[in-house]
């Protein structure tokens, strides 16, 4: 009877879990099309840039020198302070130079005073001369006196004129406009005694060198490309936690290579009116080449590498992620030129990037105008405002 129960029992389960696998329905779940957007890419004449690192150097470095001897008596600056053309800085005790001015002064009066005595005896002699009343030697002599005295006045003026300018060397002031460094000497100091004195040093840095050294050919690429008008540049500063730019133009290219590394020294000059940079700052040069001849442009951060080499993601006829690969022509942080393996109307995938794998399906929205070489270039302010 036991046997009987179990095996009823046992056809009962078989039964039931048949008819519960029959019942289950294999849901295949697709997976929606990725949302990407995307740029249409095309060949067009943009403005083209090149960026190179280079340091910063004062466009004027001055010694402030003590050009006589004295006692520094006054300071009127302050360490690193900003001066201007003309600005007093030091003051040299003036006592022994006032009183060289006055002696000067003195003595081209004693001179004069003889002058005026010669003079009346010459007057007085000559017509007692013609008249044969008086020898003529010794109208000669008052002439004598009165020529002399007229060199020693000439001499007394030139004294006058040194001891004023020695005088006027007590007061230093700044030869140009810019920042001082610390002082070299302190109040008390004696200056100026055997050699000129160092006093401190002033650098201008508005406007502001930026030197560079480009590769030989990227030079012949900039004398064959660039505009014929004066080539614009602007810097950037590496490293910096707020963007600073500031624009310039290039001035100066060296007329040798450097045998060591082929490259050649160029130099642009920025306007620095806040003095934002200061010398011997690491910065980014960009340098303007044309804005005549087209390029097919892509910004740099949708571009992959691998053991292959360079790819970017485009979206195919089929609306699916294909891998394309791409040559790179040059490159900077804002875009980079493609020679090969992109054509006009691809369209370029720019978001999603970690998501991304070909094959996929993807719907794709249009970015062009957001997201295009010239929103960057507009964005960046790369667009040159005078051509």
């Amino acid at each position: 009877m036991r046997t009987k129960i179990l095996f009823t029992l046992l056809l009962s389960t078989l039964f039931f879990t048949a008819c519960s696998e029959e019942k289950k329905v294999v849901v295949k779940k697709e997976i929606p099309p990725l949302v990407v957007k995307t740029i249409v890419v095309k060949k067009e004449a943009v403005p083209v840039w090149k960026q190179y690192t280079g340091l910063t150097k004062a466009s004027s470095d001055q010694d402030v020198r003590a050009r006589i001897a004295g006692i520094l008596e006054k300071i009127y600056f302050k360490d690193g302070q900003a001066v201007k053309k003309g600005q007093k800085l030091f003051k040299i005790q003036q006592g022994e130079y006032i009183a060289a001015l006055n002696a000067a002064k003195a003595k081209k009066m004693q001179d004069e005073a003889s002058l005026a005595l010669a003079i009346a005896d010459v007057n007085r002699y000559e017509p007692l001369v013609k008249e044969g009343l008086a020898p003529r030697a010794t109208l000669e002599q008052y002439q004598a006196q009165k020529a002399g005295l007229k060199a020693a006045i000439a001499g007394d003026i030139a004294q006058i004129n040194q001891a004023k300018l020695e005088l006027s060397y007590t007061i230093i002031t700044a030869p140009i406009s810019g920042n001082a460094s610390a002082r070299r000497v302190d109040i008390g100091n004696l200056v100026g005694r055997g050699e000129s004195t160092l006093l401190t040093t002033i650098v201008s840095t508005d406007p502001i060198y930026a030197y560079f050294s480009p590769a030989h050919k990227d030079v012949r690429m900039f004398q064959k490309y660039r505009n014929k008008e004066k080539p614009i540049a602007f810097i950037e500063v590496a490293g910096s936690e707020e963007e600073i730019r500031l624009d310039g133009y290039i001035d100066f290219s060296n007329n040798t290579v450097d045998p060591l590394t082929s490259t050649i020294t160029m130099r642009a000059t920025i306007q620095n009116k806040k003095g934002e940079v200061l010398p011997g700052t690491f910065v980014y040069i960009n340098m303007f080449l044309n804005d005549k001849y087209k390029f097919l442009m892509i910004p740099p951060e949708v571009v992959f590498n691998d053991q292959l080499g360079s790819f970017v993601y485009i979206v195919d006829e089929n609306s699916k992620i294909k891998r394309q690969d791409i040559k790179v022509n040059y490159s900077s942080k804002y875009y980079l030129s493609v020679s090969e393996g992109l054509k006009d109307g691809d369209k370029l995938i720019v978001s999603a990037l970690v998501k991304l794998k070909s094959g996929r399906v993807v719907k794709s929205v249009d970015a062009t105008k957001e997201l295009g070489i010239k929103a960057i270039l507009d964005k960046n302010n790369l667009i040159p405002k005078s051509k």
